[in-house]
């Protein structure tokens, strides 16, 4: 059953595994997350845990968001984030730390991009660009180059691999990590990325799955 804590990214290490490898991990501070909400079939026809993480001023929190936060006898909290199919029961007010995940499971990261905007083809989708920089070709080396017919159909066909927007600022991305994790502190873990992740910026829930 999905368990999962609400963390905030920290920066970038890499980490020597068994066979040698040096792999690049991202450091996540991962809880302690505080249950402010407890959903059930009977009161919201699904059940749920909402988490609450990350100190916030009282003077910057509305009045019905404190009562929120009263009832589970805590202190303003600045992420809220809700987890379906909790396994175990929970109350109010629990506090919830890494040891809920096994170093020996995979995790699913969900976080907001960074945003890279308005980006070529060769930083898109890895084109190789147009050759040299003789022959004629002055300025066109991360240009497409080619991409339609001649006479027929004398136009570009829609949905090719062209320049574009990339990630922008704000979208939520899902990234499973391509091996396992490791806790280093009570509430820091490393994540290893992958090539996959290794150039987003990972900011919200860790959801544990099982191991393809």
């Amino acid at each position: 059953m999905p368990q999962g804590l609400i963390g905030r990214k920290i920066g970038m290490t890499s980490v020597f595994v068994e066979d040698g490898k040096n792999v690049p991990c991202t450091v996540i501070e991962a809880g302690p997350c505080v249950v402010t909400q407890v959903k059930t079939v009977e009161s919201d026809g699904y059940t749920a845990v909402q988490l609450a993480f990350d100190e916030k001023k009282e003077k910057q929190t509305t009045a019905p968001m404190m009562g929120h936060f009263k009832k589970a006898n805590t202190t303003p909290k600045r992420k809220l984030a809700e987890f379906r199919d909790w396994s175990g029961e929970m109350q109010l007010g629990d506090v919830i730390t890494v040891d809920i995940f096994n170093t020996d499971r995979w995790v699913d990261v969900t976080g907001i991009t960074k945003g890279r905007g308005f980006q070529g083809v060769v930083k898109r989708h890895g084109f190789g660009g147009v050759g040299g920089q003789t022959h004629g070709q002055h300025n066109r080396q991360r240009h497409p180059g080619s991409m339609g017919a001649s006479s027929y159909p004398s136009r570009v066909f829609s949905h090719r691999s062209d320049s574009g927007r990339v990630s922008a600022y704000g979208s939520r991305a899902r990234r499973c990590a391509s091996g396992s994790f490791s806790i280093r502190t009570p509430s820091f873990i490393s994540v290893s990325t992958g090539t996959r992740c290794s150039g987003s910026s990972l900011r919200g829930c860790l959801n544990k799955i099982p191991p393809p």
